[in-house]
Order: structure tokens, then sequence, then C-alpha cells
């Protein structure tokens, strides 16, 4: 199966998705990558390491797209970038998915104008991994689409349900409604109607508070863009402040250099499962492609489990199961 790969993409390119790539090649004998950006970029990094030259392919796409430019306007001047060029591949059938590390604004805009949408979709969401004490869980809509329609939190609960089933291997996942209170009765007029809406589904979770979302109380839960996106950065910046604290704690406490280690450690230990690098990346659910974004600070780990996890949605026919559900 070959998965095109943005080499130019996320905050150490190409370093770090040309490694990642060349690893997922290693690690899993089905897979071959198509690395898409400024050809001599790509093959002064190439250089250096030891690859299967018959599973490594070069797309040459001399523009790149920032993460700090506009998005739709970026995809519509930049024709020639590593998003444009690699989703177009994607549509023409010339690799079975594409993945990045980079402008996430771009890639869904790429996916959309190029790809479309799956039949009977309304709109396509941005399901992200969101790490909890009792596991890994979803977030859903983590920032595509800022204002929400009733009917738009049932497809995306069942996207995700699906996506949470076939490739994050939860049995029955539950899905959960962000909301300020656990009574049906709680929140706006549009909360209580979507309450409603999702009471249809049989693994329906009811209403989430956000005392409960660190301690993985559903599996999938679903809020506006505009609330997932400050939710999904908020828990990121967890880890960076607790270490913080905790050594400006130490420090007036005037522990020793050995015991401060230890205690390194085992808070390094604890918060592993607040690492992004197991989740790789997630897909655009909803979109007439297999597009995947990850974190913009991927690791070479990261890397290569985003392309296992669009290898993932082809094999399982993700978009078969969407497209099966909501008719």
């Amino acid at each position: 199966m070959l998965i095109a790969v943005d080499t130019v993409g996320g905050d150490y390119f190409p370093e770090t998705p040309v490694q990642g790539a060349i690893e997922a090649t290693k690690e899993f004998e089905d897979i071959e990558v198509l690395l898409v950006g400024p050809k001599e970029l790509i093959q002064k990094e190439l250089s250096s390491l030891d690859f299967d030259s018959a599973k490594v392919h070069i797309l040459h796409a001399p523009e790149i797209i920032g993460m700090d430019e506009a998005p739709a306007s970026a995809v519509k001047t930049k024709r020639q970038s590593s998003i444009t060029m690699g989703i177009s591949a994607h549509k023409e059938g010339d690799c079975a998915a594409f993945v990045s590390a980079g402008n996430t604004g771009a890639l869904l805009a790429a996916s959309m104008f190029l790809l479309g949408k799956l039949e009977g979709v309304i709109r396509p969401t941005i399901a992200t991994a969101y790490p909890t004490i009792s596991g890994t869980s979803l977030l859903v809509d983590a920032g595509a689409n800022l204002e929400l329609k009733p009917e738009m939190y049932y497809q995306f609960a069942k996207m995700s349900e699906i996506f949470a089933r076939h490739i994050m291997q939860i049995k029955n996942p539950t899905i959960g409604l962000l909301n300020i209170g656990e009574e049906p009765e709680k929140g706006t007029d549009l909360h209580k109607e979507v309450y409603n809406e999702l009471s249809r589904l049989k693994n329906f979770a009811g209403n989430i508070e956000g005392k409960d979302i660190l301690y993985g109380k559903a599996d999938i839960y679903l809020t506006d863009g505009f609330t997932g996106n400050i939710i999904l950065k908020y828990g990121e910046s967890i880890p960076g402040v607790l270490v913080q604290l905790l050594k400006s704690t130490m420090k007036e406490s005037q522990i020793d250099e050995d015991s401060q280690k230890l205690i390194f450690k085992i808070v390094a230990q604890a918060l592993n499962a607040f690492n992004y690098e197991h989740v790789g990346g997630v897909p655009f659910l909803g979109v007439n492609g297999t597009s995947l974004v990850g974190h913009g600070g991927s690791s070479v780990t990261a890397i290569k489990n985003m392309i296992f996890n669009a290898s993932k949605c082809v094999k399982n026919e993700v978009n078969h199961k969407i497209v099966s559900s909501l008719n």
C-alpha cells in the first residue's frame, strides 16, 4: 500500500517526516511511501539513511505552506505545494492516503476542495485523540466547525464511533456530549436538542462535565469546534505546566539532584499516557478519501504511527462504513 507523506509539514521538517516514513517501510512489510516535497530536500535527507529504494518514491512539490499561512488562500495560490500535490495524487488514485503534520487548516481545505465529501455527509470533522487516565478518547470536533447543528452532532457521533471501533479497537465506544451539567435539561436550547438527537444512539452516555474529561468518562466527547479546540490546546499544555511546577517546587524544597532525577522519571512515566506519539495522527472524517493530520511537533515515531493509521483506515474501509451508517 502506497501512502503519501508531506515531508515539509510540522516543526522539524524534512528530517522527522522523512525518517518517520522510512521507519514505517521497515516496520510494516506492506507499506510503501511517496515522499512529497522539494526533491532536493528529500534526496539530501535520504542520503544519510538506510532504506529499501523499491519502497520509497518521490513526488516533487517545490512550494511549502507554512504553519501560519491562511489555509484557503494558500491552497488556492500554491498549486505546487506538498499538501495540494499530495492530496491531488490521492484523488487521482496514485496513492492510498495522504498524511501530514503541517498546517491543519490547509490540509482540511485541500481535502475539502479536492476530495469533496462522502455521500450523505453534511460537513467533515476533525476527530482528535485525547488522552485520559482510562485510555485514549476522541474529541470531536477539534476545530473544523465552529458552530454545529443537531444533525451534525449526530453524524459526527456515527463517524467517530466507526473510527473508534475499527481503528482504535474500542469494542463498544460510548459517546458523551460536553455540557455544563449531567442532567438532560442542562445547557443551551441547542444542547437540549442535541441531547434528544443523540438519545437515539444505544451507546450515548449522556452529558459529560469538564471535570470528567480527563477521567475518560466516555470514549468519544462531542462538542463544537470552538470549544473543542480550546479544550485540545488546554490539554496539550498540562504536561509542560506540571513539569514547570515540579521544578520550582523541588528547588524551593531543596531536594537533592539524585532525588530530583528519580521524581522526574516517575512523573515522565505517569504522563506517558499523554504522549501523542502513540496515536500519531487522526483523519478528517467525512472527506471522500483518507487524509490524516498529526501534531505539529510530531516525532519520528508519531509520523510512523500516523502512516500506519492511514493504512488501517484504508484496510478497514472506514469511509465505506461511514457512508453505510448514514444511509
